[in-house]
This record gives C-alpha cells, sequence and structure tokens, in this order.
C-alpha cells in the first residue's frame, strides 16, 4: 500500500542543484534610485557561438546534436555533432559563393528545424546575420502587412523557407529581386529557388575556416525581431559578445560539472523568440547537450505530439509556459509511467511567459514528491530581446513562483522609484547596441548613463534583504488611472486574475482607463473549459455561453476581489471572448504574449459592451 502524500510540502527537500551565491551589491542613491550588482565577475567566454559547435564537433563529434521527428512513421532523424559541423561547413561555403554583402541577412521564414538550425549556424560562419522572422507574419497573416515591413528593414540577400508551397501565399507577396530563395521541400516551379540539399553538398575550401578565424566579438550574429507590442516589429542586432557572455552567465549561475549528466532537452520554443533562439538554443549547444526539436504546442491540438515524445524522453532540464504546464500536470496526474519517466533524469524546470500560478507548482511539485521522493527545483529568469536575453534569474531553490530573481555577473539592474514600485533598468555587456537601421529609437531606449529602459517594473520580495530577489509588477507603459486617480498596475492585476480564475481562464486584457471600475475582457481556457463542461468538442461559443464557465470565473474572481478589495485591484466585470488574438491586428505578438493597449483599442466595442447599463447578457458581474 503506498504511504499517504503529505499535505505539506515544505519540510520535502528540493532535488540537489548547485547555484551561484547570492552575493549582491546594493547602491543606494539619494533620489531613491538603486543599482544592484552581483560581486561575483562574469567568467571569460567564447568569442562567438560557432566555436561551440566545433568544440563539440573533435570532443563528442558522435553524440546527437538535433532531433526532430520525420516521415510517415515520424520516427527521430538524429543528427551528431559531427555531422552537423560537417553540413554547416558545406553551407557556409555555399553562402560565401554566392557574395552576399554582411549587412544583407539570411532570413529563415520557417520554423524550428534541423534544416533551420544548421543554416542559421552556417550564416553565422559566413558572418551573415542570422534572422529567424516569426511563422505567423506568413502563415497567419492575411495581408502580410507585418512581413513586408520586416523585409524592408532587413533588406536579405538569402531567404530560406522549408515548404516553399506551404509559403507559397507570402513569398508572392514579397519582392524577392535580387534575394536568393532557398527551400527544403517542395519548390514552387516558376519562382526560382536553390535546393538546400544541393548547398549542403557543397565542397568546402579553406574559405570557410578562413571566415570563422575572422569573426569577432563585435561580429553581428543575429537580428531578431522584437514583439512589435509597442508598435511594428525592430531589429535588434545581436552580437556574437552578447549571446557568448548570456551563455556564460547562465552557466556560473547552475555551474556545471564534468561528471553530469549530458543534457537532454524536448523544446517547442520559437528561435524566432530570443527564449527559444538564444536561451534554449545556445544553452543546450554550449553544453554539448541534445536537443530534441518538439513539433508540439501547448494547445489542445498539438500538445499531443510533445506528450508522445515526453513518452520516449526523460528530459534532464524541460521548460515551458503555463498553459503548456497545466497541459502537462494533467497527463502525469492520469499517467504513472508517464510521470516516472518525465521525472526520472530531471534536474530543474523552467517556466516563463507570464507567472506561474501557485495551483500549478503545488500540483507539479506533489508528482515530483510521489515518483522521486523530493521536490523539483522551478527556475525562471527575466530579460528581453535587447538583452540576449536573459539579465536576472532565480539562481536559489525558491519557495515561491512569481520572482524575476537577482541579476547575472555582469549586469547592472537600476531600479528608479515610480509609486509603490521601480522602473527596471539595465547595462551590461549583454545590452544590444541598437535597433538596426533605427538610430532614433536606439538613441530614445537608453538613459543618460547608458542604462537599456526595458519598460519593465519590480519590487523587492523583502526590501530589508534584497537577496531575496525581486517580483515582477508589469509593463510600466500599461498602466492607467480610474476616474478616481488611482493607478491600476495592469501587469500585476492580469496575472493574479487569470490565477485566480484558473483554470478556465487562459488570459486576459485589463480595462478601466479613465472609467470607475476595473473589468477583464479575457479569453478561455478552451482544454480546461471542455474537461469542466464533460463536453470535449465544445467550441469556443459553446464553453462562453455554459454557466459552469461562467460560475467558475465568478467563483474565483470573487475570492480575488476578497483578498484585493481596494478600487485599484476589485474586478467588477468580465467578457469572455470567442475571437482569438489577431496577428494582423497586432494583438498577439510573436512572442505569444499580449498587447494590451492595442487589444483594449481593437475591441473598443466590447469595452462598452462591457461598462454599458442594463447589463449586456453576456458580462458575468463578480460584485
Amino acid at each position: 500500500m503506498n504511504a499517504p502524500e503529505p499535505t505539506d510540502l515544505s519540510s520535502i527537500p528540493f532535488r540537489p542543484v548547485r547555484f551561484l551565491p547570492r552575493d549582491i551589491e546594493t547602491e543606494r542613491r539619494a533620489d531613491g534610485t538603486i543599482v544592484l550588482r552581483s560581486r561575483i565577475p562574469l567568467a571569460p567566454y567564447a568569442e562567438h557561438v560557432p566555436s561551440l559547435l566545433r568544440r563539440w564537433a573533435r570532443e563528442a563529434p558522435e553524440r546527437t546534436w538535433l532531433a526532430q521527428r520525420r516521415g510517415p512513421a515520424r520516427e527521430w532523424l538524429r543528427v551528431s555533432y559531427r555531422q552537423a559541423q560537417a553540413t554547416v561547413d558545406a553551407l557556409t561555403q555555399a553562402l560565401l559563393d554566392l557574395r552576399v554583402p554582411d549587412s544583407r541577412p539570411v532570413v529563415i521564414l520557417s520554423g524550428n528545424s534541423i534544416e533551420h538550425a544548421l543554416m542559421a549556424m552556417a550564416a553565422m560562419q559566413a558572418r551573415l546575420p542570422a534572422a529567424p522572422v516569426s511563422p505567423g507574419y506568413s502563415l497567419m497573416s492575411q495581408d502580410h502587412g507585418v512581413l513586408r515591413h520586416v523585409f524592408e528593414l532587413l533588406q536579405p540577400g538569402v531567404v530560406m523557407v522549408q515548404n516553399a508551397r506551404q509559403f507559397e501565399r507570402a513569398l508572392r507577396a514579397l519582392n524577392l529581386e535580387g534575394v536568393t530563395l532557398v527551400h527544403v521541400d517542395e519548390p514552387l516551379p516558376d519562382l526560382p529557388s536553390r535546393a538546400w540539399a544541393d548547398m549542403a553538398a557543397t565542397p568546402v575550401t579553406p574559405a570557410v575556416q578562413a571566415s570563422v578565424d575572422a569573426i569577432r566579438p563585435e561580429t553581428v550574429g543575429k537580428f531578431l525581431l522584437t514583439s512589435g507590442s509597442t508598435g511594428t516589429p525592430k531589429a535588434v542586432i545581436n552580437t556574437q559578445r552578447m549571446m557568448c557572455a548570456n551563455i556564460t552567465m547562465g552557466q556560473q549561475a547552475r555551474p556545471r560539472q564534468p561528471g553530469d549528466p549530458v543534457p537532454v532537452v524536448l523544446d517547442w520554443m520559437p528561435w524566432n523568440h530570443t527564449m527559444g533562439g538564444n536561451a534554449s538554443f545556445n544553452a543546450v549547444l554550449a553544453d554539448g547537450g541534445t536537443l530534441h526539436i518538439d513539433d508540439g504546442r501547448p494547445t489542445p491540438e498539438l500538445f499531443g505530439e510533445s506528450l508522445r515524445n515526453l513518452q520516449e524522453l526523460s528530459p534532464t532540464y524541460y521548460a515551458n509556459v503555463p498553459a503548456g504546464y497545466a497541459m502537462l500536470v494533467a497527463a502525469l496526474e492520469k499517467d504513472d509511467a508517464l510521470a516516472r519517466r518525465f521525472f526520472a533524469d530531471l534536474q530543474i524546470v523552467g517556466y516563463g511567459g507570464a507567472t506561474l500560478p501557485d495551483d500549478l507548482y503545488l500540483r507539479m511539485q506533489r508528482l515530483a514528491v510521489r515518483h522521486t521522493g523530493q521536490r523539483v527545483v522551478f527556475f525562471t529568469g527575466w530579460g528581453s530581446t535587447e538583452t540576449a536575453p536573459t539579465a536576472t534569474c532565480t539562481y536559489w531553490a525558491t519557495e515561491r513562483v512569481g520572482l524575476i530573481g537577482l541579476p547575472f555577473p555582469g549586469v547592472e539592474l537600476k531600479m528608479v522609484p515610480i509609486a509603490d514600485k521601480y522602473e527596471l533598468r539595465l547595462r551590461g555587456v549583454t545590452v544590444m547596441p541598437g535597433y538596426h537601421r533605427r538610430p532614433d529609437l536606439t538613441a530614445a531606449a537608453f538613459d543618460e548613463e547608458g542604462f537599456y529602459r526595458i519598460g519593465d517594473a519590480g519590487v523587492f520580495v523583502d526590501p530589508a534583504d534584497p537577496s531575496q530577489g525581486l517580483v515582477f509588477r508589469g509593463r510600466v507603459v500599461e498602466d492607467f488611472k480610474l476616474m478616481t486617480g488611482t493607478f491600476v498596475q495592469v501587469g500585476s492585476l492580469r496575472v493574479a486574475c487569470v490565477a485566480a480564475a484558473s483554470p478556465v481562464m487562459q488570459d486576459a486584457v485589463v480595462t478601466g482607463h479613465d472609467r470607475e471600475w476595473v473589468g477583464l475582457l479575457a479569453w478561455p481556457n478552451l482544454v480546461a473549459c471542455r474537461q469542466l463542461i464533460g463536453q470535449p468538442d465544445a467550441s469556443f461559443a459553446q464553453v462562453i455561453a455554459d454557466e459552469r464557465v461562467r460560475a467558475r470565473v465568478r467563483e474565483g474572481l470573487a475570492a480575488h476581489n476578497r483578498a484585493f478589495p481596494g478600487s485599484s485591484t476589485r474586478i467588477r466585470a468580465v467578457m469572455l471572448m470567442a475571437e482569438p488574438p489577431s496577428i494582423d491586428g497586432r494583438e498577439l505578438t510573436d512572442k505569444g504574449y499580449i498587447n494590451q493597449r492595442v487589444t483594449i483599442e481593437r475591441r473598443a466595442a466590447l469595452v462598452e459592451r462591457l461598462y454599458a447599463r442594463p447589463v449586456d447578457p453576456e458580462v458575468i458581474l463578480i460584485d
């Protein structure tokens, strides 16, 4: 008979993880500004990312670097470090033969794939910036306006797509004159393009090694696009120095030892986003690990693919967004064999994109204790595309979620007081030199001391003890005032409300600017709502109309109101929405975040219905 599970997990030890000491210097200025920095210096870092691939091709040539399911049987196609290096060198030679000016990047329109990874590495070896672009701009858009803006901004010399036929509409919307188009599969007969396989068979000459030898820390390695949350996307210059320094910061925060297991990672996060393309991809490469490309996603339609992969793999590190953890926890609770495999080699788990609800954290810990006898350490960081990306992280076994941690070695965090929180700014080797072809925006992004204005806010967990870390308090630009003059802190309130209505609320925007009270426009979590009402095929419209879903939202937010009764935190009414966020309308950023300001503007009619009297029948009144 199994022993009963403990109700209080705080006495259960964490699975051991080595961490950097929290040795933080706190500079307090007369105007209330605080600057935090680690007293531990940043360790030496690699000169460029391609050197990491070359290292492991020498030291572990037959170890799998990349794996992805392919073919009708969906078997794993594996590429070793030796094979990868040989192919990258051939692709590098092919790019050098094109004689593309180094200011014109290699733009990759399609999502994560083995070919994408190898072409991006080849671009860097050829000293051409790799520029992965969100596939949504090509496949989800109806007018391709954002894609054309990106194309004009980047002016690529090479464009790569995995499947030319799949991207046909996007390609025909672009002016490809003077651009070399590269396809992996299904070329378009009337659109000239080069086969990726032919380029990968190019004989290598000494020009490849000469090009690699010419890479410098200041060489531009990537152009990564911002999400467009404050306008049209900007191209962030990512130098080799930025990326390599950030890799070393992460390794210092969680030191590796020679006897540690080879990292095994399953990851879906898109490489056009800095977390997937830099924080995850580069970290696995630097550690000589194996990256399994997950074609699943944290959506009802695609998460089954992720679960299939986890039935075969035991990751040493796993990261996801809260919506992904909600689906994972539900699956692990029903399948002991899957849970045993998932936790078998797991050293640490990461989350990002939003605060992980306490409910999911506790359920994950109960599973970890049930199958390993120990709790698992949850790890998160904070930063942006402009900071390569991670500037702070929780490099200790914290008892709570929602923190953004403390600065890495080599990072200075400036905290400028505003109301009851601090505006956060960053300075250090991982901060961008600027935005590509936008000196005006570059100048506006930095303060008089050279700190990057990231636009986020935070507070101390314990003002008397900065070593306890910081808590994220939302975007400074999203906050607004009620008619009473009371400030509403949108970021923290949105997270709290989504957590309170968990699991039936997926995301929300906060309303109330220049009005008497605070409300929400919210999207339901379709999977959770279907489970709640017992209808696995229910549509969004059916879910939204179901009184059981509405009651769960009402109950959760009523509990939130009892805990936070102030006018700036109390939710009076909610409207659930069936229409998903629009990428063409810039409601949804390429990172999957909701653009609060744009959504409120685009859905102004719904805001009016939310506040109308008499009460609209679709509005859920909380009080």
